[in-house]
């Protein structure tokens, strides 16, 4: 059964990616797994799709990719992130516009009961938040559909939730192993845009084989991708939130 490296929202910060598969090389990982939105807000969109299409088994469409690649409707998004999708449509190169218009929005491993997709597994398409037990708690209603564990991203924080047949527990510990009879909801952080007051990249393991699950952190070059996004002319306050990861 594969030990999975999962990771998710690079958002174009190629000096962040960097750093996380250099922490990974002291890891034994079999499969990688990105959860979605490598571009948006940074300032290396190619870059970063050119190393997470490389490294990953699979690749999950998170809202930012999917804007950017046509696939969605992104007009109601703020100035400053609708500037910035703007922005890494017109400068990906054709292959890596061809790939963002071909990822999936989930991937089941029914050998792992594992499932990854970028917002919440209830609809997929339409990239809802879970950061809360009250957002877990909707997954009630399917719970007997559920893997034995979901992967999200989206919300760019660390999160995980329990969920018995009734209730959702919220899981505390950064590494923890499966309860039998329980069900759980990772969010694994941001890569490139961390959310938590922590501006270190986060990424995770999961050892299938095992159950066990581990959130980590790498710290990376901050200054320069700061100043490749204040270079593009990207609304600098993408570059300023990096320094304390909010």
């Amino acid at each position: 059964m594969p030990r999975f490296g999962i990771f998710s929202d690079s958002h174009a910060n190629v000096e962040a990616i960097k750093a996380v598969f250099a922490a990974y090389e002291g890891e034994r990982i079999d499969q990688f797994i990105c959860l979605g939105d490598t571009v948006g807000y940074g300032g290396s969109p190619n870059e970063a799709c050119d190393l997470v299409k490389k490294k990953v088994a699979h690749c999950i469409l998170g809202n930012h990719d999917a804007a950017v690649a046509g696939r969605m409707d992104y007009s109601f998004y703020y100035d400053a992130a609708r500037n910035a999708l703007d922005l890494h449509a017109s400068v990906l190169s054709p292959e890596n516009m061809a790939w963002l218009k071909r990822i999936p929005y989930e991937v089941r491993d029914a050998a792992a009961d594992v499932h990854f997709c970028h917002g919440s597994p209830l609809h997929v398409e339409e990239f809802e938040y879970i950061f809360s037990p009250e957002q877990a708690a909707r997954c009630l209603d399917v719970w007997e559909s559920l893997q034995r564990i979901t992967f999200i991203g989206h919300s760019h924080l660390c999160k995980a939730f329990a969920l018995t047949r009734h209730e959702v527990f919220e899981v505390v510990s950064r590494r923890f192993e499966l309860r039998p009879g329980h069900k759980y909801i990772v969010s694994v952080g941001s890569v490139g845009q961390p959310r938590d007051y922590d501006n270190r990249a986060s990424y995770t393991i999961y050892d299938s084989d095992m159950r066990v699950f581990e959130f980590k952190r790498v710290e990376y070059d901050i200054e320069s991708a700061a100043r490749k996004i204040f270079d593009a002319k990207l609304e600098r306050n993408f570059g300023n939130r990096l320094f304390i990861g909010v």
